[in-house]
């Protein structure tokens, strides 16, 4: 069995009409001011979320997300027949995560950034067991999407989750524990499902690809 304890955890569940204009508004007093114009909403959000979490340079994060960032693209896209040169400059920028870790200056030890779709939260939790900084944020997040939803190639909300984790039972909140045994087919939760559970602090089991995996609350 392998396990870390869960801390500082924050999740963003904007209403649905939310825009990243919108989400500027709201989280400006969070972003230093030059950076805040070129983010996206993914990066505003997970900016909140990431928020008082003091991250150093020997901690490492993990990012996953689906779709990183296509609304981004659609935006740009949707500027046509008179391009915006900033939407285009946005939808090129660095991602949601390195916006917030350039943005505030941050070092951190390393970062992984990953995508997927089927095992997406499996992969992440399990770069974060194996990752060997004695702290690691856990960041996942997706930004609604217009017409590429009607594609699949987009989300169909918003949403952000940041959380610590350590070796540390003190002061946790909850754990990610993972057993390994046989390996099976069954469902992996989506990174929404996961994000929606950490929010409503819900436990989670499921038969992973070569084990079982589980969130307690503690």
């Amino acid at each position: 069995m392998t396990e870390r304890y869960l801390h500082q955890l924050r999740v963003e569940l904007p209403a649905p009409e939310e825009s990243a204009a919108g989400a500027r508004v709201r989280l400006a007093d969070k972003f230093p001011r030059m950076a805040l114009r070129r983010m996206t909403h993914l990066g505003l959000l997970i900016g909140a979320t990431l928020d008082g979490a003091s991250l150093g340079p020997e901690d490492a994060v993990v990012f996953a997300s689906t779709f990183a960032e296509t609304r981004a693209l659609e935006d740009f896209l949707g500027s046509f027949p008179a391009a915006s040169p900033l939407l285009f400059q946005t939808s090129i920028h660095p991602g949601s995560v390195q916006q917030v870790l350039i943005g505030r200056q941050q070092p951190i030890a390393r970062l992984w950034p990953l995508a997927g779709r089927t095992r997406l939260v499996e992969q992440a939790l399990l770069t974060a067991l194996i990752e060997p900084a004695l702290r690691v944020a856990l960041v996942g997040g997706e930004e609604r999407g217009t017409w590429m939803l009607e594609h699949k190639m987009a989300s169909s909300r918003s949403f952000a989750f940041a959380a610590i984790l350590t070796h540390e039972s003190a002061g946790a909140l909850g754990r990610i524990v993972f057993t390994p045994g046989a390996p099976t087919d069954t469902a992996c939760p989506t990174l929404e499902h996961f994000a929606q559970a950490m929010a409503g602090r819900r436990p989670l089991t499921w038969q992973g690809a070569g084990g079982v995996w589980a969130l307690e609350w503690l």
